[in-house]
């Protein structure tokens, strides 16, 4: 496997209906399992009137640089075995896309779809959330922690603005950068901090 990989650009939403029954697609891209979990909870609380709340994600873990592992994982939620969280786990695999969590909303209509009616309905819900989120490449970050002075803070954050990478700085008895670098640029990126500042600046 490369380091690059695909996921979805945003998180995004897609509903229809089926013989009365509503299914709401959700996806959104995660860093890491717990954050898979989390948005896993967080929907199933926000929708827990539903009849299914039915999960599933691909994520990669141990990703350090020396190999990573891809964690999968479904779950029917109640429906018939093998109808609902393989089918939308399926889709995620077929488009080969990777730190990737959905679930399917599904309020029951009275009318049952029967096996392959529901393997037809997770897939499209999944499909049209992935759609409507849209799908970009992306490469490995690593997090960052950059501590300097106030006198350097200013020449720092010239630096992350000229990169155009995210960050969050913390202004208190010195000053801290939490910075998302794509692995691949890292090690030049922290010379260049270290080159600026003269090799003031703490990095983590």
């Amino acid at each position: 496997m490369s380091d690059a990989y695909l996921t979805v650009a945003d998180a995004a939403t897609a509903k229809f209906v089926v013989q009365g029954s509503e299914f709401i697609g959700h996806v959104r891209p995660v860093d890491s399992v717990d954050a898979a979990e989390a948005f896993i909870d967080a929907v199933s609380e926000e929708y827990a009137d539903a009849t299914h709340n039915v999960p599933a994600y691909r994520v990669r873990t141990g990703d350090d640089g020396e190999g990573y592992f891809l964690r999968e994982y479904a779950s029917d939620e109640g429906e018939p075995s093998g109808s609902a969280g393989k089918p939308a786990l399926n889709v995620l695999t077929q488009q080969e896309l990777e730190n990737c969590a959905v679930v399917v909303t599904r309020y029951y209509g009275g009318t049952n779809l029967g096996v392959g009616g529901l393997v037809r309905a997770y897939s499209r819900a999944v499909k049209e959330a992935v759609e409507a989120a849209g799908v970009v490449e992306e490469q490995p970050h690593e997090q960052l922690s950059i501590t300097v002075d106030y006198d350097d803070s200013g020449t720092v954050r010239s630096i992350l603005e000229s990169e155009g990478y995210e960050f969050d700085a913390d202004y208190e008895a010195d000053v801290q950068f939490d910075v998302r670098v794509p692995r691949a640029d890292a090690e030049a990126f922290c010379d260049r901090v270290r080159s600026a500042t003269s090799g003031r600046a703490d990095l983590e």
